[in-house]
C-alpha cells in the first residue's frame, strides 16, 4: 500500500509508479505461465485486442480463498472505521444538491449468479433509470450530478460497498458486479443484454469485486467482451499476491482521482 504524502508528491508518484510497473510485470508473468498444451502467451497489453478464446488460459486452482476473506474482513472493517467521517460530509453534499436520497440500492448478480443488493451514494439524478433502464454511464451523462461526478472519479460513491464486504456479498479484487438484464449498445446501435455475450457466465464463478484485473487495466471504452475476458483469465491466475498488488494500484488511482480516464488510469 502506498503511503498519500502530500508534501512530498514526486516521492509517492515515484512509488506508485513502481507498484503499477510491478504489477503489470507480475501480472504478465501470470499471465504467460501457459502449459504445454496451451503454448500461446497472453500479456495484459494483448487483452484489448486479444483475438483467441476464453479456453487459450489454463484453469488454476487457488488454495487462498480463507486468507482473501481474511483480508476482506480486516480491510473492510478498517476502511468502515477511518472513513466513518467521510460519510457525514458526502450524504451532507448529496442532500444540499437535489434534496435526494442519500443512498442507492441496485440489484446485483453475485457468485454463483445469486442477486444482492449493492449500497452506493448516490451518483445520479433519483430515477435516473426510469427511461432507459439499467444502462452503463457515459460521458457527460446528464444523470450524473454535480457531487456524482466529483464522486465516481475517486470511487467515492463505492464506499458504502465496503458493507458488501464486510459481509461476504463481495470481495475487494473480484469481476465487476453487473445488473440483472443490464445491456451494452454495439457499434450499430443496437442494445445487446450482457447475458448473451461470451464470457458472462464464467465470472460468476468467483464473488465480484470492488476492483480488479479489468477495472484497473481494461479500457474503459472496449466492448464487454473483451472485459470479460479480462475477468475470466483473473478468474483462472488469481493469486493473493496479484490480490495485493491490485488493491495498491487501486488505491492510487483513487489518490490521483482517475477512475474515469477512458485509457491508462495510472
Amino acid at each position: 500500500m502506498v503511503d498519500y504524502c502530500p508534501d512530498k508528491p514526486q516521492q509517492v508518484r515515484t512509488a506508485a509508479e513502481h507498484v503499477g510497473k510491478v504489477t503489470e510485470t507480475v501480472l504478465e508473468e501470470t499471465l504467460s505461465t501457459e502449459s504445454q498444451s496451451s503454448p500461446r502467451p497472453v500479456s495484459v497489453e494483448a487483452l484489448p485486442g486479444y483475438p483467441g478464446t476464453l479456453t487459450d488460459a489454463p484453469a488454476v486452482r487457488w488454495r487462498g480463498s480463507r486468507v482473501k476473506r481474511a483480508l476482506d474482513i480486516v480491510l473492510a472493517g478498517t476502511g468502515l472505521l477511518f472513513s466513518s467521517p467521510l460519510w457525514s460530509l458526502i450524504a451532507l453534499a448529496i442532500k444540499l444538491e437535489d434534496r435526494g436520497p442519500i443512498f442507492y440500492r441496485q440489484d446485483r448478480v453475485g457468485k454463483d449468479g445469486k442477486v444482492f443488493q449493492v449500497l452506493k451514494f448516490r451518483s445520479m439524478v433519483p430515477d435516473a433509470e426510469a427511461v432507459v433502464g439499467p444502462m452503463q454511464s457515459g460521458d457527460d451523462d446528464p444523470r450524473v450530478t454535480r457531487v456524482g461526478r466529483a464522486m465516481r472519479v475517486t470511487a467515492l460513491d463505492e464506499l458504502p460497498q465496503l458493507w458488501n464486504i464486510l459481509i461476504g456479498q463481495m470481495s475487494f479484487v473480484g469481476p465487476r458486479a453487473l445488473r440483472p438484464g443490464e445491456i451494452e449498445v454495439n457499434g450499430r446501435g443496437e442494445c445487446v443484454p450482457l447475458e448473451g455475450i461470451p464470457g458472462y457466465a464464467e465470472r460468476h464463478a468467483v464473488v465480484p469485486g470492488m476492483t480488479g484485473l479489468a477495472q484497473v487495466y481494461a479500457p474503459r471504452d472496449i466492448p464487454r467482451l473483451q472485459k470479460f475476458r479480462y475477468d475470466v483469465l483473473y478468474i483462472r491466475r488469481r493469486t493473493l499476491w496479484l490480490d495485493l498488488r491490485l488493491i495498491a494500484v487501486s488505491f492510487w488511482i483513487s489518490i490521483r482521482g482517475r477512475w474515469e480516464h477512458r485509457e491508462r488510469k495510472f
